[in-house]
């Protein structure tokens, strides 16, 4: 009895064994999209000693991206090396040189386990990128989006690696914000491809949540509609948007009021998420449109970003 025993346990050693084994350990990244979150992404993948490339279009939209990391690195390292300033030099050069920068990503991808994209929301590009890169990209490697609001079906349906696809969804600014959504319990993905992104997002300091693939996930998906019944509330004139801020931040412990964070996020973002699950569930109220948002929008006062949107920026 002992014998079999010691026999079934070893059987099962090795059954998990071969199960860890064919689990991808995400070494190199590809990053597409050289705009805050893309940079934010290569930023901590490669601090975390990862080999990452950082994808744009441009060599000058890639050294505003570099520039940016650096910056950043050096806000990371006065909190992290606070009393050891030539521990803190050394991560910034140890981290650098982990990241390259490229304009092609067809010639990169061939050597990378985990592609990241974060370009513009929009499905039809997406779609595209994913195609392309679908044909020149090794058979293990993983296709992953930071989407905030699009169907990760959808855009794995634009490759023939559905199994190997899934959503990578971090939060802004990504260096500081401890949180990613793992959106990948789609049909088709595998579940050794959800274990390595899970592995992957801790690999790089983040706590990983899951969620299915249903609009917004978790996080936008209750954000936007909180956002925007604020904005109905203003526009009904029940109460005014500098109250309604400080009513969520005292009341509710948020850090922003819901106006301060539309303009922060963008108010084309805002709308754009919002007409797209309008589109999606047309007779939802949640998602119904706002006039105002709308206008604002159209006028070209987006936020943050231009100097106005809900509130005047210097």
């Amino acid at each position: 009895m002992a014998f079999a025993t010691r026999h079934f346990v070893r059987a099962a050693s090795s059954t998990a064994a071969t199960a860890a084994a064919k689990k991808l350990i995400v070494k190199h990244v590809t990053v597409v999209g050289g705009g805050l979150m893309g940079a934010g992404i290569a930023q901590v993948a490669a601090a975390s000693g990862h080999t990452v490339v950082l994808v744009d279009q441009s060599d000058e939209i890639l050294k505003k991206s570099t520039k940016g990391i650096e910056e950043s690195l050096k806000r990371v390292t006065k909190k992290k090396f606070a009393d050891k300033p030539e521990a803190g030099a050394e991560f910034i050069e140890k981290t650098l040189k982990n990241l390259t920068t490229n304009t092609d990503a067809v010639a990169v991808v061939h050597s990378t386990d985990l592609v990241i994209e974060a370009i513009v929301e929009n499905q039809e590009i997406k779609n595209e990128l994913f195609k392309r890169l679908d044909k020149f990209a090794p058979e293990h490697t993983i296709f992953a989006s930071n989407t905030s609001s699009l169907q990760i079906t959808q855009l794995a349906n634009s490759t023939t690696r559905q199994d190997r696809f899934g959503g990578l969804h971090f939060f802004n600014p990504v260096p500081m914000m401890k949180l990613v959504e793992v959106v990948i319990k789609t049909p088709m993905t595998s579940q050794k491809t959800f274990e390595s992104l899970m592995d992957f997002s801790k690999a790089v300091g983040k706590s990983p949540v899951s969620c299915k693939d249903t609009p917004g996930f978790i996080v936008n998906r209750l954000l936007v509609p909180y956002m925007m019944e604020a904005v109905r509330l203003f526009e009904r004139g029940d109460a005014s948007k500098e109250d309604i801020d400080v009513a969520m931040k005292l009341g509710a412990g948020y850090p922003m009021g819901p106006f301060e964070l539309l303009d922060y996020v963008g108010l084309d973002t805002s709308k754009y998420i919002i007409d797209g699950w309008h589109s999606l569930e047309p007779n939802n109220p949640l998602f119904a449109p706002s006039p105002l948002l709308n206008k604002l929008v159209e006028e070209k006062k987006l936020g943050k970003k231009t100097g106005e949107g809900f509130y005047k920026y210097k």
